[in-house]
């Protein structure tokens, strides 16, 4: 089977969490067991959903949470042991706290001694559906007790032979605080003395203590930081002003290609590599080289957030970063009304500027608050603007988190996770909104409220317009703010507009923050029309991409004049209208 599928290089990757997407449970209950708040499995994404998400314009799916991860729950029957509920985060526990990077969480799956054989199932499906498979690889950190049950053989666990008397050694998995032990945050302590009062449930005991995964050289850190995680050791002392030991070739280096390999070999299609920057560039050149001299296709997206380091991620193979510390922030303070479109000039002029097709752009992920929840902008559809931003302004990649679609609010606790504008992803739960477009596994809108299917459908149109147009795709960007500054109803503050171009199609994107329908003129300087092929003496029709909005425009007008008096257009307050320049 093809395992590279692709109209065009604009992808459009669905994070789907998989412990939330298929859940048909609606109780939510506050540090609710998986037998009160349920859990979606493996054979929830079937044929009918992922279908579905490839009509919505999907091209590849990143499956969240599917490595055997930290939980309180108790699979001692397939002999998986829960964790110590000190160092984990909610019942279910955090995806990001692998406990065994060879195997799949056995909360996944109808029948957990064939976890494995049902995420490989899934896989195929995926693939059947023309879709891509993209998990997370989690190289910076793993679970304070990691123990593999499911590594081939002859594969030593991390740790297994450190020397613990030291507290740094190239050829140490990990850091390590000799004669001091761990201790646990007193207010983690606190929120799970419920289960500590088991009899069975014995001190937590770790030492030496391990430095924790978000660099916290520490025996003792906070309940704010990742305390459920240590840190793993590529060859770097911190304590010696991070001088690099990579000769000999680290043995966390050998560890990590090793599961690379593991994992491609499965057919997955791309690694989502979490908190890249955490890691030497100089394991990632040697990591992806390897993986990528045996398997061409596969994809590296790096969870980046210094812009200063973009480039040295990009040289080291990967094929794409977050967007996160420039467009994100910028849409969102944008359409918080804390910001305005100039802030969007900053960005072209920023450390992205020229490898912008690299970027990966969204509005939501498992990290960040939801849009339509209080803490963001409390109305999907006002983010309606820099979406449509988001998805058009450059090729890269654009990424929506499921839910999104649908209006997900991500209000209210969850149990260790608060009510902070996210969906929790340490709790057993359910997404309200989700649920009535996935209909008990009929996955057809069925119970969806008008405004949900209403907001669905523009994000089908926007991410099937990104796949089809050439020049959204691959087009290059013309922008036409500052020649529109003055223009007739044109307000630079809260509206934006740009021109996207091939040598065949034209494109005009055009926003508006504003919650006052726009009546304005947009015009295509001459220098810019030239740039981008208009001709002054050729006739022009103008078209409507449906958006699935309302607004009216001139539709026939010639070269010149689109540079004199521009083009008339209306729309609705808080919205968007990408309009196509058609020869006749």
């Amino acid at each position: 089977m093809q395992r590279f599928i692709s109209m065009n290089n604009k992808h459009i990757i669905y994070q789907l969490f998989v412990r939330l997407f298929g859940n048909k449970t609606t109780a939510n209950i506050p540090h609710g067991t998986i037998n009160q708040n349920g859990c979606g499995k493996f054979a929830d994404v079937s044929h009918r959903a992922l279908n579905e998400l490839k009509l919505l314009g999907v091209t590849h799916i990143w499956y969240t949470g599917l490595i055997e991860h930290s939980t309180i729950t108790d699979y001692s029957h397939i002999n998986i042991s829960p964790d110590h509920p000190c160092v984990v985060k909610g019942r279910a526990g955090s995806p990001y706290a692998i406990k065994d990077y060879y195997d799949v969480d056995p909360d996944l799956a109808i029948n957990p001694a064939q976890r494995m054989a049902e995420f490989e199932q899934l896989v195929e499906r995926t693939h059947q559906a023309g879709l891509q498979v993209i998990i997370d690889f989690v190289p910076n950190h793993l679970a304070r007790k990691y123990s593999s049950d499911a590594s081939p053989a002859g594969v030593r666990d991390f740790g297994a032979d450190d020397n613990t008397s030291i507290a740094f050694s190239p050829q140490n998995n990990f850091y390590y605080h000799p004669g001091r032990s761990f201790k646990v945050p007193y207010e983690h302590e606190a929120q799970v003395s419920h289960l500590l009062a088991d009899s069975t449930i014995k001190q937590f005991d770790e030492t030496p203590a391990k430095t924790t995964g978000n660099d916290i050289f520490s025996h003792s850190p906070t309940v704010n930081d990742w305390f459920e995680t240590v840190k793993l050791n590529y060859g770097v002392d911190y304590a010696d002003c991070g001088r690099k030991y990579f000769d000999p070739t680290p043995d966390t280096w050998l560890k990590m290609l090793d599961i690379l390999l593991f994992w491609a070999k499965k057919g997955i299609n791309g690694f989502r590599c979490d908190m890249c920057e955490m890691v030497p560039t100089e394991f990632w050149r040697y990591a992806i080289e390897h993986v990528k001299n045996k398997y061409p296709h596969i994809l590296f997206i790096g969870e980046a957030y210094n812009p200063h380091n973009y480039r040295d991620c990009l040289c080291a193979g990967f094929d794409s970063l977050y967007d996160k510390v420039g467009l994100y922030d910028a849409l969102r303070a944008i359409a918080r009304g804390e910001s305005d479109f100039r802030q969007l000039a900053h960005y072209h002029h920023s450390p992205a500027a020229g490898i912008e097709k690299h970027m990966l752009a969204f509005l939501e992920n498992h990290d960040e608050q939801r849009i339509a929840s209080h803490a963001f902008l409390g109305n999907p559809f006002h983010a309606i603007p820099i979406m449509t931003l988001a998805a058009t302004l450059h090729p890269g990649a654009v990424m929506i988190y499921n839910g999104q679609e649908s209006g997900e609010e991500g209000n209210g606790a969850h149990g260790f996770a608060g009510s902070d504008g996210r969906t929790s992803i340490f709790d057993y739960g359910s997404m309200p909104h989700h649920q009535r477009w996935m209909n008990g596994g009929a996955f057809d809108s069925g119970a969806s409220t008008d405004d949900e299917r209403r907001l669905r459908l523009f994000y089908q149109k926007l991410l099937n317009l990104c796949r089809s147009e050439p020049a959204i795709a691959t087009g290059k960007f013309v922008e036409l703010q500052e020649a529109n500054a003055s223009s007739e109803g044109f307000n630079p503050y809260k509206n934006h507009v740009f021109m996207r171009y091939t040598d065949h199609d034209r494109l005009i994107v055009f926003t508006t923050v504003d919650s006052v329908a726009p009546d304005l003129q947009l015009r295509i300087p001459q220098h810019q029309a030239q740039i981008a092929g208009i001709n002054p003496e050729d006739n022009y029709q103008v078209v409507s991409l449906d958006l699935g909005l309302d607004h009216t425009f001139d539709q026939t007008h010639r070269g010149a004049d689109l540079s004199t008096r521009g083009l008339r257009l209306r729309t609705r307050g808080k919205s968007a209208a990408v309009l196509k320049i058609i020869k006749i």
